[in-house]
């Protein structure tokens, strides 16, 4: 079986934007504890940051990471995290039932952005929070000093402001589930007097409107357009959530679900531009799909439920080959939708639905950390439109599907192209033949494969590089074209230089 794909360095959707390479830190079982903060494991720092993780999630080259919530943060004060650390109090944490003692806090993730390069992205608390309280917390992270709140930073020892320009405006609010959970009318308003109250005290901060938590939801949709209306321009962006998963354990099925994926962005984008044309303007707000992974294997209650403890193992999901090519197809469906898609965070980065796992002073790396990192190490520049000609299949959940699921990203300044390509095929080698029509191709610059002989293997503590990505010299140039064949059940990520 051959695909034929053809690029035109012209035919361009837009520009990725860096920030679809982001992860998300919440106070949830391991993921802050014994995840990236540990003073006491063997491997701290002098602040405490576990220095082994931090180097595997510098190799996932994140852009922005999202803390401290997810569903904690409609219970969090952010106060109970700054000051003195003997001083902070240890609370009753509801979101997921544990023990809080607020050692981590809003210095503390500033650091740890600091130390990594990301850009900080704090979600507000519109669930048990005031719309007051969302302000204060800007005025502290971005005011010069010579206020009340302010100088309440400098004393925390940081008087030059942190100038942090991304914040939700709450999280999940039309889920029943959440504290302080309202019809969406009434988080509208709640929303609207918080954004605001936001942009008058910082006109620099940027505000991602809380959506619809999943096509699931009775009211998706209908939520997004109620919140958008009355936001209006206040909302730079309005979220997206999505988790996935095998449940009828069936994976031709499971691999086409990026059809599921492209659709509920078409369908949240197209929300955003009615909005906008009812109203009018000329500001759309955007898309921020603050979360998103596959997690389906710990789904029942007693999995989110940390019994009052603290640093619970809740959700540490093991993640296998065809849930790694489900990331990859997250992140392709991102940059062929990058004119609407400008902010993505994977949920989460360490321990809980994570990429990286720790026990002790041990690290583990998973499946879905390669295909994350061959995509973000190659994610800048324009995404370009392909004409993919090649077999299909019909899944019985998801509908018609290309056997390969397949984006591209031109990078002008350096001369190259970025090919990702998935063989969603368990048993055929898929053929590939590519032409870029208005260049000849000068070589391949780099290739990497992951590739797996079963759907379900997947790395251990016992066999920690079973599933890898791998240096793949199987493509072949003749100036005009690139082919390859690509073994089934892979995502490979190839660059090359173009004349």
């Amino acid at each position: 079986m051959t695909t034929s794909i053809e690029l035109h360095t012209e035919f361009v959707i837009d520009a990725v934007s860096p920030l679809i390479f982001g992860g998300f830190l919440e106070h949830m079982g391991r993921c802050i504890y014994e995840g990236v903060y540990d003073p006491d494991s063997a491997h701290a720092d002098e602040d405490g940051f576990r220095t082994d993780v931090l180097e595997a999630l510098r190799g996932l080259d994140l852009s922005v990471v999202r803390y401290p919530g997810g569903n904690f943060a409609s219970g969090y004060h952010w106060r109970d995290g700054i000051g003195p650390l003997d001083e902070r109090p240890v609370v009753r944490e509801l979101a997921w039932q544990s023990i809080e003692p607020n050692r981590f806090g809003t210095e503390e993730f500033l650091k740890l952005c600091r130390k990594l390069g990301w850009e900080p992205m704090l979600a507000v608390n519109l669930g048990t929070g005031t719309p007051e309280e969302a302000r204060d917390w800007v005025e502290y992270c971005n005011a010069p000093t010579g206020t009340r709140i302010a100088d309440l930073r400098a004393a925390n020892g940081s008087e030059p402001p942190h100038g942090v320009e991304l914040w939700c405006l709450g999280n999940e609010m039309d889920g029943p589930w959440q504290l302080g959970h309202v019809p969406a009318a009434d988080y509208a308003v709640r929303a609207q007097q918080a954004a605001k109250m936001m942009k008058d005290c910082d006109r620099s901060v940027r505000l991602v409107a809380c959506g619809s938590s999943g096509p699931q939801m009775p009211t998706y949709l209908d939520w997004d357009r109620v919140v958008l209306e009355y936001l209006g321009g206040l909302a730079d962006y309005v979220s997206l959530h999505r988790y996935v998963g095998n449940a009828n354990g069936v994976t031709s099925d499971y691999l086409a679900i990026t059809n599921s994926i492209d659709r509920q962005i078409e369908e949240v984008d197209a929300c955003c531009r009615f909005v906008q044309g009812k109203r009018r303007g000329s500001k759309r707000a955007y898309l921020c799909f603050d979360e998103w992974n596959v997690w389906y294997k710990l789904r029942a209650r007693e999995d989110m439920d940390g019994g009052a403890k603290f640093a619970p193992h809740l959700i540490e999901e093991i993640y296998n080959v065809e849930d790694a090519l489900v990331v990859a197809g997250f992140l392709q469906s991102f940059i062929r939708h990058a004119d609407s898609v400008k902010i993505a965070n994977i949920a989460q980065l360490v321990n809980i639905i994570a990429p990286i796992q720790t026990r002790g002073d041990d690290l583990l790396i998973q499946s879905t950390y390669w295909p994350f990192q061959m995509i973000s190490q190659r994610g800048r520049g324009l995404a370009l439109r392909a004409s993919v000609r090649g077999p299909r299949y019909e899944s019985e959940l998801y509908g018609d599907v290309a056997l390969l699921d397949t984006s591209a990203i031109f990078d002008p300044e350096r001369g190259e192209l970025h090919l990702f390509l998935t063989n969603r095929s368990e048993s055929e080698v898929e053929r590939v033949e590519l032409k870029v029509l208005d260049r000849a191709i000068g070589g391949v610059v780099s290739a990497e494969q992951l590739a797996g002989s079963s759907p379900h293997d997947a790395n251990s503590w016992d066999e920690p590089e079973r599933v890898v990505k791998r240096a793949w010299d199987g493509v072949h140039c003749d100036g005009q074209t690139a082919s390859a064949e690509l073994p089934p059940l892979s995502f490979t990520a190839v660059t090359f230089r173009l004349a």
